[in-house]
């Protein structure tokens, strides 16, 4: 039904239907876009708001994220923050369900030059994209980087398809661009090199059909592109106090760490998370289009879609590795799936009979399911975990040029109670690979300029600031001498340094 092109001729048809499923992308998203903001938004539009020459990475904070995700949410920051964020964010999903047809179309016209069923294809690729990035079991109301990231994914993939078009023109600037395009996406977040996989896997695949130098060539035009832009951004970056030692260690060699630290320490929570990540990607649908083009492949293989076929693998193979490779295992991971379904998408969109069929059928669920999960969303926001009691206190408590800390992640409430922190770690895991003993913050406690405000989520007062991976010791005894608890709301125990009075008495304690 929904996947099928109304009767109102073949271009016509497919603007209406296109628009129609780009209409009810953003339908879906806006009722998120005042929503309280999730960790990670709240942390990233934290750091932007401060990227200047500091003593850390970013500014005065650090997080394990390359420079264009930064400079992303500063555009969101400088438009107003919250709201421009979630805005931004559902521009992005409308444009990468519109390049998503686009990969489709030229998938398809390969075996339907005079685009007779290309049609199908485009509206199947659509589709997909438009149902995994508003379905909240790939966390998709969120803005993270893997949404940043998707739609320049899908851009490279289309001028990479366009370049190999036949006799296209200009080809060469098709390929620089495609490579700039998938640059960008890994500048947003360092893994999303999907363009740089499906341009080298292709390149090799018709390596006996086009020879060695038509091979290199193309990977040449593409690495032009990429290093081209990946230069201009490290050029901006530094120019904004990042010093491109730090960076490579925070984008490279920090999660390394990360994996380790990991691995070696991490309690139930992180297993509890992966199981959740699989089976929110069985229940969503996302397994049927990759289980179909298997089916496939044997056929494909054979025919003009080998060209697209293993590069489309590859790309997938990679982004479930990603995926499991992550290690923290947050559903956002998820939506890096996105661009391997679309061309999965593409296809199987692009032959008839039984496997389009069950392809529509597989994507027509997906689609009932992102609109069952949204709708629970809706109907029961706590679902998001939002730490708003804790926000609207500090808000009402704070004074202009108090500062805080909040052990361990949580930057979202800094962001909303508009406070800033003398600690460079935002985020948990930074905390545990780059401060395990609490060495730099026990310093910060112990120092001059020590936060005003310390919030955590240990109920043991004797070890409020323990968690797995830490050694507690030094910094507790620092918030031991210097802070004394002065309320717990919604099972965070906020301390209040010692020097400062609490100005209003007999505050109230919800969820205690």
């Amino acid at each position: 039904m929904i996947l099928d092109l109304p009767r109102l001729g073949p271009t016509r048809g497919r603007v209406v239907a296109l628009g129609l499923v780009a209409v009810l992308t953003a339908a879906a998203r806006l009722p998120f876009t005042a929503r309280p903001l999730s960790s990670d938004e709240g942390g990233f539009l934290l750091v932007a708001s401060q990227w200047s020459p500091g003593r850390s990475l970013y500014g005065n904070y650090w997080v394990d994220r390359p420079p264009l995700l930064i400079a992303f949410f500063g555009l969101a920051d400088r438009l107003g923050g919250t709201v421009p964020l979630r805005l931004l964010g559902t521009a992005l999903a409308v444009a990468s369900v519109l390049l998503a047809a686009r990969i489709g179309r030229q998938v398809a016209r390969r075996v339907d030059p005079d685009g007779s069923v290309s049609g199908r294809a485009e509206l199947l690729a659509a589709v997909t994209a438009g149902a995994f990035l508003v379905t909240p079991l790939f966390g998709s109301y969120e803005v993270d980087g893997e949404l940043v990231a998707v739609p320049l994914v899908l851009a490279g993939l289309v001028l990479l398809l366009r370049a190999d078009a036949p006799a296209p023109a200009h080809r060469v600037a098709w390929l620089a661009a495609a490579g700039a395009a998938g640059a960008a996406a890994a500048l947003v977040k360092q893994n999303e090199i999907d363009v740089l996989v499906f341009a080298t896997v292709a390149a090799l695949t018709l390596l006996r059909a086009r020879g060695v130098r038509r091979a290199c060539a193309d990977l040449a035009a593409v690495a032009t592109g990429s290093v081209a832009l990946t230069g201009l951004v490290l050029v901006v970056a530094v120019w904004r106090g990042t010093d491109l030692g730090a960076l490579w260690d925070a984008a490279v060699s920090f999660r390394l760490h990360a994996s380790a630290v990991i691995q070696a320490s991490s309690g139930t929570a992180t297993t509890d998370r992966f199981r959740r990540v699989l089976l929110a990607a069985a229940v969503s649908g996302a397994v049927a289009l990759p289980v179909l083009v298997a089916v496939r492949a044997g056929r494909l293989r054979r025919g003009p879609l080998r060209p697209v076929l293993w590069p489309a693998l590859a790309v997938l193979g990679w982004e479930l590795f990603s995926v499991l490779a992550g290690g923290s295992y947050w559903l956002h991971y998820l939506i890096a799936l996105v661009p391997g379904l679309v061309l999965c998408a593409a296809l199987v969109g692009s032959g008839r009979g039984v496997v389009l069929a069950l392809a529509r059928t597989g994507v027509a669920y997906a689609v009932v399911v992102a609109t069952v999960a949204t709708t629970y969303l809706l109907v029961h926001p706590e679902a998001t975990g939002s730490e708003e009691p804790v926000d609207a206190w500090l808000s009402a408590h704070a004074r202009p040029g108090d500062t805080a800390f909040v052990a361990y992640g949580h930057p979202d409430i800094l962001q909303s109670a508009g406070l800033s922190s003398p600690y460079s770690g935002l985020w948990s895991l930074p905390v545990r690979v780059n401060d395990p003993r609490l060495t730099q913050l026990a310093r910060v406690l112990a120092g001059p300029h020590r936060p005003t405000w310390v919030i955590t989520t240990s109920d043991q007062r004797t070890e409020a600031l323990a968690g797995w991976g830490i050694d507690p010791a030094l910094a507790q005894r620092q918030l031991d001498a210097h802070y004394r608890p002065v309320s717990d709301v919604d099972g965070h125990v906020i301390y209040l340094v010692r020097s400062r009075p609490l100005v209003v008495a007999g505050v109230s304690r919800p969820g205690r």
